[in-house]
């Protein structure tokens, strides 16, 4: 049996444009035991691992009264730049949806 992911505890896990020089992503978690584990779980350093940056650069912010943890950190170009390849950041929430909860903290597999 496959392991338990993000995307299982949550209503949705999204990444959305939040200008020309970040990207911001957010995960809407369904109740308040699968927020605890995910705000648990998704640091600085597993966010740094899944989207090759920096620790330093990553900011999270916590909502435990929403169930909500959202995660900000610079674009690696700007947006509609030459090399940008996804405008709206839209696909940028899938490595962070399928990390399994049962690992250690921060690990990606």
């Amino acid at each position: 049996m496959p392991d338990t992911t993000l995307a299982d505890l949550a209503h949705e896990v999204r990444a959305k444009n939040a200008g020309p020089f970040w990207v911001t992503m957010e995960l809407f978690l369904r109740d308040a035991d699968g927020y605890r584990l995910a705000a648990d779980l998704v640091d600085e350093r597993l966010i740094a691992r899944l989207y090759r940056l920096e620790e330093s650069v990553v900011r999270i912010f916590r909502i435990p009264a929403l169930n909500v943890v959202k995660i900000s950190f610079p674009r690696p170009v700007s947006q509609g730049s030459l090399f940008d390849r996804d405008v709206h950041a839209g696909q940028h929430h899938v490595p962070l949806a399928r990390v399994p909860i049962t690992g250690r903290r921060g690990d990606v597999p």
